[in-house]
């Protein structure tokens, strides 16, 4: 094992940890009791040996659930059956974004010396940011790149850039182009030597008889309104909602997709308009988001694809009925997934559709013809 792995590698610990993060109620209802730490220790074997049949993700999950038991035995089991598992089920559950950001978290370390793995998590959305900063800081090259190539968590996680900077094994040229874009977008790293000389490749050497120029960041603007902090909070005063809309217009890039990340509703409300596809794409990635906006952003005909392609990919929020209408009704949405929801609507919805020309008419077409094919069974 390198030593970039050994640096990542968590062995697991001798005495009995504490209390698990995470309860079990992301597992299917039958199969908690397997996890369960009242259960018979032969019961929480079985998952432990990966005898019990579940999903590629619950697998995962359930694993990660036992390296919290109370039973030494069992939690060096799953340990073990974990880094076990076969390929294509791994590559199926470290793909999932739906994953819990524990579970992937506490697979990037047990994967920390599988290259090919570590880069489907640090491929995965869902992957914590922090636990992505620390790989960047030791991963190898194709990792590294990856990494870089990642815009969103580049301009959201100064310390993912700050470790990346350091790596011994990224080539100079990655780590330029990477500390240009971030530049470009407003991140100022004043301890990180590459930000300040990508400042003078991309403004030139000027800038430095001058600090950097840098608008209100995330920090400072929930600081000054501190109801942005909270979900449940009140809205902005309507006498300070225009400073309010003011001081965000005035926020770099990099700080708008920080305050989308933790700030509340009426803070992504105000961002989700923003015409920049990173800002736009950082709201609906939150994970304060709620399900009520996402169907908002769905009904939304100016939405950025990006966004409804976020929004489409996730199982999950695609559960939602009015969500699945509002996704047939978009003309943004790509007509193969719109015809997907389609022929899943209610007859009511599927006779509107077929006379609404506000939607594309490939989708009023393909109504139509259900329409159709329904009266003459009847």
């Amino acid at each position: 094992m390198s030593e970039a792995s050994e640096a990542l590698a968590s062995a697991p610990p001798d005495s009995a940890p504490g209390p698990c993060p995470l309860s079990a109620e992301f597992l299917p209802p039958n199969l908690r009791k397997h996890v369960d730490p009242q259960a018979p220790v032969p019961l929480r074997m079985m998952a432990a040996k990966g005898l019990v049949p579940f999903s590629a993700s619950d697998m995962v999950g359930a694993l990660y659930l036992l390296s919290f038991d109370p039973d030494a035995s069992v939690r060096a089991t799953a340990a073990k059956t974990l880094t076990s598992l076969p390929d294509r089920l791994l590559s199926t559950a470290l793909r999932d974004e739906e994953i819990k950001p524990e579970v992937l978290r506490y697979c990037l370390e047990a994967f920390a010396h599988r290259d090919d793995y570590v880069e489907l998590l640090v491929l995965n959305a869902g992957t914590p940011d922090d636990a992505v900063a620390k790989v960047a800081a030791v991963c190898q090259l194709r990792v590294a790149e990856i990494v870089g190539q990642n815009q969103l968590r580049i301009l959201r996680y100064d310390d993912i850039l700050r470790n990346l900077c350091r790596n011994p094994n990224a080539l100079a040229s990655l780590i330029d182009g990477v500390c240009d874009f971030a530049v470009r977008n407003g991140m100022v790293l004043e301890d990180v030597p590459q930000i300040q000389a990508a400042r003078v490749r991309v403004f030139g050497p000027e800038v430095l008889q001058k600090p950097p120029e840098r608008g209100p960041t995330a920090e400072e603007v929930i600081a000054e309104y501190a109801e942005l902090r909270e979900e449940g909070a009140s809205p902005v005063e309507e006498g300070k909602r225009l400073t309010f809309s003011q001081r965000v217009s005035k926020m770099s890039v990099s700080e708008k997709i920080k305050l989308a990340t933790v700030g509340n509703k009426e803070a992504r409300g105000l961002l989700a308009r923003d015409a920049n596809r990173l800002v736009a794409v950082a709201v609906i990635r939150s994970p304060r988001i709620t399900a009520g906006e996402v169907l908002t952003m769905a009904n939304n005909r100016a939405v950025l694809e990006d966004v409804l392609r976020v929004i489409y990919c996730n199982r999950e929020w695609t559960k939602n009925y009015a969500l699945k209408l509002a996704l047939a009704k978009n003309p943004k949405t790509p007509l193969a997934i719109a015809m997907r929801y389609l022929s899943s609507l209610r007859e009511a919805d599927v006779v509107s559709l077929s006379r609404n020309k506000n939607i594309p008419s490939g989708i009023q077409m393909v109504a139509k013809k259900m329409v159709e094919k329904k009266k003459a069974s009847k």
